[in-house]
């Protein structure tokens, strides 16, 4: 295999439980290859790099093998290699919800105090980029 959909191999490499939840990262803008923003039936190469956001997670992955095979996870994982620079980056925002998190815990919805507080916590977080 020489080229696959990228909403097909984001579906096989299963950051996406569906093809058309895949299709409305790509649309909505969450998918990057190569550092420009795709359409789904982009066509993609092994070697090249997808920057993708899922929820909090911001992840850049090498593509090593191509497939538009939905398989187990273990087999999807050697489609991939996450870089170095994106797991120090994902661990270092984990460690810094968790830091802020912990101060602003409510057993209910956040009352409009607590949600700017929220809101300036992820400004700030998005800022320190």
């Amino acid at each position: 295999m020489e080229k696959v959909r990228l909403d097909k191999w984001l579906w096989a490499a299963r950051f996406y439980k569906t093809r058309s939840l895949s299709k409305q990262a790509i649309d909505g803008g969450k998918i990057r290859v190569n550092g420009d923003r795709p359409k789904a039936s982009k066509e993609i190469e092994t070697g090249a790099l997808i920057t993708l956001r899922q929820g909090w997670e911001d992840k850049e992955v090498r593509v090593l093998m191509l497939s538009d095979q939905r398989r187990g996870a273990p087999e999807a994982q050697k489609l991939y290699e996450e870089t170095a620079a994106s797991v120090q980056q994902r661990e270092k925002r984990a460690l810094e919800r968790k830091t802020y998190g912990a101060t602003i815990t409510t057993p209910s919805k956040p009352n409009t105090k607590e949600r700017r507080q929220l809101q300036r916590i992820k400004r700030d977080l998005l800022d320190g980029e």
